[in-house]
């Protein structure tokens, strides 16, 4: 093994000025790259790239090459250092690069040791140093390092890269001092307050993220420093800081304080860990206020695709009182089966047969068979199966729109031409029919707000309006019902008892198991939970919406 070898770097520099100036050192530099380095002859002095010894230089041989490269370039004899490297022409350019970047005022380096071969530059010998450089703004200091080759004539050589300049640096890369890029700078994303950083929530790191790379920041102060700047001078890493700036911040609608109920909500004890997914929206706007997620599935208030079950029957209620002209008090009978189109529907353990339902007595209990019933009889047999698609988009905004900030989110489907049972199904929220929490948070608040608002996540976003908006009459029944569920309905366990609440419980199955979904309002704002696995809507995401609901 090579015992390191170290120089005074600091003691030469100052020799070779006490000499008499450039004329002495001119006379020294050649005495340090001349024949002291293997020979007299004009090829001993010149180091021949194409024939590199495979064998590295010695320790010493290799710090006085390095001690010589830097003591030209702590001279800023750019072009003798550069003569020191296996690519003069090259380093030359970048030496001054390095110079004009940073507006150099003083270089020197100390502390060089030679720490043996190369674990990168095969042949080559690996010299440390330290580095102190006085640019503008102030002085930074970085330990860094050179790889000496030699050639078969015995001349020594510092093979030449960006790194040399700073340790990692690529070579489409330079450095800059003093006021810093606002590349370097992360824009922070924050909450509605101002301040609030979203990064700092589990559910949120990835939509921060996003949202920084594409939203547009406002304020900020740029600090000073140092950065690595790629070849448009476009910001890549910060360095070091001399005077620290202000970030410039993307502001959301995320409200902080319901943001930390949800993230405790999506892992209440009461979901044993199945992946949750939960949205809050502000009905009066659209503002989201809060995402929350848990597991391993992504992010699935957002992008969580699933049959959103009985929370459908929203709105096929509302297809039910627009185009049939139904009341919440038309009958809807509630039978213990019911066969549609050679598929037997069946409603869930608890919900007791009553021939003379109505369509809110149905909606209260969540009876599918009346709901199925009524949708075959008004609807579908009537001419007009695509009437939950129609009502779904025109009324409550289901369609392609997007919550702002890059943020990819996944679109709802009634699919407009089904058959067979699944013109049945989808009454239900079953069969084709795919929602989000998101999307089933935007219902309720229709619901509520008397009309849609497209859920956005950065406030003056623009907003995709619905066709048609929802009547006065439709919205005053759907609130009724949602009330009765909520206070005496499927509902009750959870959200008795709280003022002001409207909300739909749903079931849906999905292979051997059956997800949990609920959806609801108060004065303030709409909330949609999921939970994968959930027995049943009030008794997985029940728990998530009555936590968002009262703030806790």
């Amino acid at each position: 093994m090579n015992r390191a070898v170290k120089i005074g770097l600091a003691g030469t520099c100052t020799a070779l000025l006490a000499l008499g100036g450039i004329a002495t050192y001119n006379i020294v530099h050649g005495l340090t790259s001349g024949s002291a380095d293997g020979g007299d002859s004009q090829d001993a002095r010149v180091f021949d790239s194409s024939a590199v010894s495979s064998t590295p230089p010695s320790d010493a041989e290799a710090v006085k090459r390095a001690r010589a490269f830097l003591d030209d370039w702590s001279r800023q004899h750019l072009d003798g250092a550069a003569g020191d490297t296996d690519v003069p022409s090259t380093a030359s350019q970048a030496l001054r690069a390095y110079a004009d970047g940073l507006h150099l005022k003083k270089l020197s380096f100390t502390h060089l040791v030679s720490v043996g071969p190369s674990s990168v530059t095969p042949g080559a010998t690996k010299v440390t140093f330290d580095v102190t450089a006085q640019v503008a703004g102030g002085t930074w200091s970085y330990p860094s390092a050179v790889a000496v080759l030699k050639s078969t004539n015995g001349r020594s050589a510092v093979h030449w890269n960006n790194s040399v300049l700073y340790p990692g640096l690529g070579d489409d890369q330079s450095l800059t001092a003093g006021t810093l890029p606002s590349d370097a700078t992360p824009a922070k994303v924050v909450a509605s307050d101002g301040r609030t950083d979203l990064s700092g929530f589990a559910s949120l790191k990835d939509i921060a993220a996003t949202i920084g790379k594409n939203a547009r920041p406002t304020g900020g102060k740029p600090g000073t420093g140092v950065a690595v700047v790629d070849g448009s001078g476009t910001g890549v890493k910060m360095l070091k800081v001399f005077v620290k700036g202000r970030p410039a911040v993307v502001r959301t609608t995320i409200d902080a304080g319901l943001q930390t109920v949800a993230e405790r909500a999506v892992n209440d004890a009461h979901l044993q860990q199945k992946p949750a997914g939960t949205v809050a929206l502000d009905w009066r706007n659209g503002h989201i206020l809060a995402i929350a997620h848990s597991g391993d599935d992504g992010d699935i208030a957002i992008n969580g695709i699933k049959s959103p079950g009985s929370t459908m029957k929203i709105i096929t209620s509302a297809a039910l009182f627009d185009k049939a002209g139904l009341t919440p008090d038309s009958p809807a009978p509630c039978t213990d089966s019911l066969t549609a189109n050679s598929q037997l529907f069946h409603n869930d353990s608890g919900v007791r047969a009553n021939p003379g339902s109505s369509l809110a007595q149905a909606f209260t209990v969540s009876c599918n068979t009346s709901f199925i019933k009524d949708g075959f009889h008004y609807l579908v047999n009537n001419g007009d199966a695509s009437a939950l698609h129609e009502e779904a988009a025109s009324v409550f905004g289901m369609g392609s729109w997007s919550i702002g900030g890059g943020v990819a989110t996944t679109d709802p489907s009634i699919p407009p031409d089904v058959h067979g049972g699944d013109q049945a199904a989808q009454f239900i929220g079953q069969g084709k029919v795919t929602a989000t929490p998101l999307f089933m948070a935007s219902v309720a608040a229709t619901v509520r707000g008397a009309g849609f608002k497209q859920p956005v996540i950065l406030p003056g976003q623009h907003q995709q309006t619905a066709s048609r908006p929802i009547s006065p009459r439709t919205a005053g029944y759907l609130q009724s019902m949602m009330r009765n569920v909520a206070t005496s309905g499927t509902a009750a366990p959870r959200l008795g008892g709280l003022a002001g609440v409207g909300a739909k419980t749903g079931t849906a199955e999905e292979g051997d198991h059956t997800n949990g979904w609920l959806t609801a309002y108060n004065a303030r704002v709409s909330v949609a939970a999921l939970v994968e696995g959930g027995s049943s809507g009030v008794d997985s995401a029940g728990y998530v919406v009555r936590r968002l609901l009262t703030g806790s």
